[in-house]
């Protein structure tokens, strides 16, 4: 569950400076409700991915340079050889029989 509050607070500044509209780190940590080093930990994470991130001090927001699109899926699967069930968050999205066992390992590793 980690991972996802991780990939959800990402998400959530991601946001933030799309709407340019953060704040200083500390007001970021207060929203977020996490360090001021986990926000430069998650900016640092963002420019990772090749966001080009610039901060405006008299606007007193962090905002994107050039256009950049963060999208985050999570998928899944619970099941049985014969039949998965995909969950999606938290409902039950579709039902759907494996793949040959050549594309399942190809796909699901």
């Amino acid at each position: 569950m980690k991972t996802i509050k991780h990939v959800e607070r990402l998400q959530r500044l991601h946001n933030l400076i799309e709407m340019e509209c953060t704040g200083s780190p500390l007001r970021i940590a207060e929203r977020l409700r996490i360090s001021e080093r986990t926000v430069y930990y998650l900016i640092e994470q963002l420019r990772d991915y090749e966001a080009q991130i610039g901060y405006d001090r008299g606007r007193k927001t962090y905002y994107y340079k050039d256009d950049f699109v963060l999208e985050v899926n999570f998928s899944i699967c619970i099941g049985n050889p014969d039949q998965v069930t995909e969950i999606l968050e938290g409902s039950y999205f579709k039902n759907r029989t494996r793949p040959d066992e050549d594309q399942r390992n190809s796909r699901y590793l």
